[in-house]
Parts: structure tokens; sequence; C-alpha cells
């Protein structure tokens, strides 16, 4: 029996889980090196393909075996390549057409892709800083260091080196350690996919109906099972490669070797954030509507400043989520349908909808096909206290509501975050202050998965930048959002504006806000292969 994915079949016997062997796996898949407060990043482009293959076989990357077996790691190295890399590199274009399309073009490669990820106006490419034309990146070296100061050394040794070893370098960009807390003021990273490193997990299922954090392998490691039981289409390379026994074999077998197994995806996106912005269009707003700027700022994330979830949402178990972890992370959307605790347009509840296969979670064989059908089901709960400084919503019939069918399942787009700010951190008193000094403050956003298209695009453009998550109109991520009119000529003769958000409340007390400014904006950006070990050797070979 064969099962299609993508453009490749796999027999069953080929589907069988497979231990995963940590030595040939970037440690950065697995650990986010939080005791290594320092890190920066190079972007290199070859010049010399032959010196830069010499150079880069003296690097050791390490590996997830390194960082299990040691107990202290001061600095380490992880690289990955773009696809114009790979080419400097002189790797065939019968390898390279092996990877997705996503890949290939590269982020900023093609219109059609920058619209959907909301690259436009003053996001577009052609305005940023690096990741276009002379300035699009062949390697990414990620150094990681103990400290900022010892960060910033070795950045300067490792750039030097590279310079006189067949790559030109772009200028380093270095991070901050603000304490896990995002420039805006908000604690960071809390939330993270939980993937079964041990095998045990049978997507598909009928606990797949509820909302899962535990998420299958195959969606950050290519080689291995995803969430649709598949292996997501990686590169292989066929019989008469060059140095073909760096390689493992190909599962599917006939002398090809496989060049993805144990690799994944890496998308980097630099992105700088108006502090000073966020915090006094937030006052502004909040003294208009007679609600605290905590109160506000808080809706526009979904989280308290300190993390917390906010007031309503029911802490529960949720497979993949520690007990321990429960009380920030151990909870969904179900006792909050309407967006009366957290908005349905809040940054964290695009970035996370927390659904199951069903709208709901589990529900009765009836509901089931009702669900399936788009009639609706079993009646939604409201919010599950009185609290709330508003009347809760129970005129939903007969059960279904447009948000429901148009929120997908969030285990089939999820992705593993990588990031570090950069700038200088200021408080709240300080942005509010005219007279204060306004430096530059961002996130270098990393994330890693192994579907570029439906995981970290289908997020950002699907969820992030579309005007019409959840069934609303009008607006965009309240964090992330360009702020620029939707559809655009010559879709449609009529633009929308994008730049509203719509606070908790039932009719008719619900707040609606408009007018907000973009408080993001993308200074460069790129998609990179960060691939298996044994990978990294063949291609510096």
């Amino acid at each position: 029996m064969k099962f299609a994915a993508g453009s490749q079949k796999f027999s069953v016997t080929a589907m069988a889980y497979r231990m995963v062997q940590a030595d040939d796996v970037q440690a950065i898949v697995k650990t986010g090196f939080g005791s290594l407060k320092g890190a920066a990043y190079l972007l290199l482009r070859v010049i010399d393909p032959v010196a830069a293959r010499i150079w880069l076989r003296a690097q050791s990357p390490a590996s997830a075996a390194d960082i299990g077996a040691r107990s202290h790691v001061d600095e380490t190295v992880q690289i990955a390549f773009t696809a114009p890399g790979l080419r400097a590199l002189a790797i065939g274009k019968e390898i390279i057409c092996r990877f997705p399309l996503e890949f290939s073009e590269g982020m900023a490669g093609n219109e059609n892709r920058s619209r959907r990820l909301g690259d436009i106006a003053d996001n577009a490419p052609d305005r940023w800083e690096w990741g276009l034309g002379d300035k699009e990146p062949h390697v990414l070296v990620i150094l990681l260091a103990r400290t900022l100061k010892r960060a910033a050394t070795y950045a300067k040794a490792v750039q030097a080196s590279v310079e006189l070893a067949g790559f030109a370098a772009l200028p380093p960009l270095l991070t901050t350690d603000m304490d896990d807390v995002e420039p805006f003021g908000f604690r960071d990273g809390i939330s993270q996919p939980s993937f079964d490193w041990d095998g045990a997990r049978q997507p598909g299922t009928a606990a797949d109906r509820d909302y899962t954090n535990e998420i299958a392998l195959g969606e950050l490691l290519l080689g291995h099972r995803n969430e649709y039981g598949l292996f997501t289409e990686r590169p292989l390379v066929a019989p008469g490669a060059k140095n073909p026994h760096l390689l493992p074999e190909a599962w599917e077998g006939g002398g090809r070797r496989d060049l993805g197994l144990n690799g994944t995806y890496l998308v980097y996106r630099q992105l700088e954030q108006d502090v000073r912005g966020f915090w006094t269009w937030v006052a502004e707003e909040a003294a208009r509507a007679r609600v605290s700027s905590d109160d506000l700022a808080e809706a526009m994330v979904g989280r308290r400043l300190d993390g917390q979830p906010l007031q309503d949402l029911l802490i529960r178990a949720i497979p993949g989520i520690d007990a321990k972890d429960s009380a920030w992370n151990g909870f969904t959307f179900d006792t909050d349908p309407d967006g009366l605790s957290c908005p349905i347009g809040a940054h964290i509840r695009r970035a996370n909808p927390r659904t199951g296969d069903l709208p709901g979670g589990r529900q009765g064989p009836i509901d089931t096909l009702l669900a399936m059908l788009g009639l609706g089901g079993c009646p939604r709960p409201g919010a599950i206290s009185s609290a709330l400084p508003w009347p809760q919503n129970h005129t939903v019939w007969p059960g279904g509501a447009p948000e429901d069918d148009a929120i997908a399942s969030a285990r089939f787009h999820r992705i593993l975050r990588r990031s570090r700010e950069y700038g200088t951190r200021i408080t709240r008193e300080q942005a509010l202050d005219p007279n204060s000094p306004h430096p530059k403050a961002g996130l270098h956003f990393i994330c890693l998965n192994a579907n570029i298209a439906r995981q970290f695009e289908f997020v950002q453009g699907a969820w992030m930048a579309s005007a019409t998550f959840g069934a609303l109109s009008g607006e965009q991520d309240p964090l992330l959002g360009n702020r620029e009119p939707f559809p655009r000529p010559p879709v449609s003769c009529h633009e929308h504006a994008t730049n509203g958000f719509t606070r908790p409340g039932a009719e008719p007390t619900r707040r609606r806000s408009t007018g907000l400014p973009r408080f993001v904006t993308v200074r460069g950006g790129a998609y990179f292969f960060l691939p298996g070990l044994r990978a990294f050797n063949w291609i510096a070979s």
C-alpha cells in the first residue's frame, strides 16, 4: 500500500518509526540555549566556493547529542544555508530543484509571497536592510556564547576568519538579553509545541478532535512522520552523486541518498519594534475608551504583561503541557468562543488558536457530522465566570459560528521559535516621555519547521497578516499588522482598512478601536535550510 506526501510516495514499512540519531541533529532543534545569554548572527555571501567549503569543513556545529552529554557549554555554532547559498557552493540544479518551491524562491523572491506575508509598503523587501539582491545571505552562522560580551568577541573573530576564507560578511547582527521580556515589555517565549521525540504519538486519532500541544516530530524534522502520518517532501540525491557515503541511504531505496534527513527549515525575520509608538497609542486609546493602558495592551497581546493567561480562560490538562506549566499554558479558547476574555484577534490567539480538528473539542457522532457539513454542532459554552465587566453572550445558534469554520486545526500549523531580542530596552515610562532617547529595539525572529508553506507561511499569511482571521473584518494582528488596505487594486475597486482592533464585549457593549499605526517593521529576512550534520558535511565536501 502506498501513501502520497507531496510528489513522493512511501510504503507502510517506510513509515515505521525510526529512532532519531541525536548526533545528526543540530542542537538548536532541541534546545534554545537559554543558558547562553549572548548570540550573534553572521550573514555570509560565498565569493570563492572552494575556500568557503574548506572553512565549512573546519567547523563543528553542536549536535543534540553534544548538548545532552555536556554539563557546561561556553560557546557553540550552528550553520544554515539559503538556496542561493547552496548554488554558490556548487550544489547542482538537479539537487536544489528537489527542495520545496518556497525555499528555492526565497522569502523575498516572489511578489505574491511578499503580499501574502504582509511584506508590502514599508515592509517590502526592497526596503530591507538585508535579504535581497547583493545583501541576500548565502550562509547563516549562529554564534552563541555565555555572555553578551563574549558573543560580540566571538563574532568579531569568526567574521575575520570568514573574510579570509572565501566569504564576504554583512554587518553582524547582535542580540540583547532582556530577561525573557520582548521590547514592548511582555514576557516572551512561553508557549512552544512539544515534539514527539520518542515516536509514541499516533496522529489522526479521535484524541486530535481536541487541542493538543504534542506534535509529531515530522512537523519539525525532515525524514520523520508528520501530523498526516506521512513524510514532508524533502531533497533526495540521485545515485552517482559525489561523496554518497557521507549521506544516509534514503528510505525509499533506489540507491538515492537522503539530504533532508534530520534537517529542518529555519525562517529568519528581523523585526524592528516601535516601542514608543506602541505605548503612546495605547495610552491615548485607553484614555479615550476609559480603560487602563494595561487592560488594552494585554487584550491586544492576549496575555498579561507577566505572561499569565487572561481572565476566564479555563486551566485544564492538555497533552504535551507539563503540569508545572499548566498555569501559564494549560488553556484553550473553548470557554471563550466569542472573545469576551481574550479577543478573537489578539496576537497569541492568532499565532496559536488552540483548536482541535473539530471546534469545541470532542463531540458525539451526530455533532461531528454536523460540524463536518458546516451545520454547527453542540451548543458552545459562554464565558465561565461573571467576573468580567460585560455581559456574557449566549446568542449563538445552532451551535456553530463563522469563526469556527474559519480557523484551521492548530496541530498542522505549529512552529518552534528560537527568537532573541536586540537593541536597548526602555520602560513604558521612558517610552511615554518625549524627551527620553528612542533607541532601536526589536526581535530576531527565528523559527524552525519542516514545511515552510504549511507552517510559517500559513501562520503569517492566514492568521497574522489576514484581515479576515476568525471571521473578523478590517483588522490584522494588533502587533505585527502592516495596516495596509486590503484587498488592493486590481483585486478590488474598494479598499478596506486593516487598522482596527475589536476588544471583548457582547453587543452592544463591544469596543472597537481604529487607526492603529504600524508597530513592527520588517528589516530583513530569508529562508534557510538547517541540515542534519551528515548533510552538512556533504554540503561542505
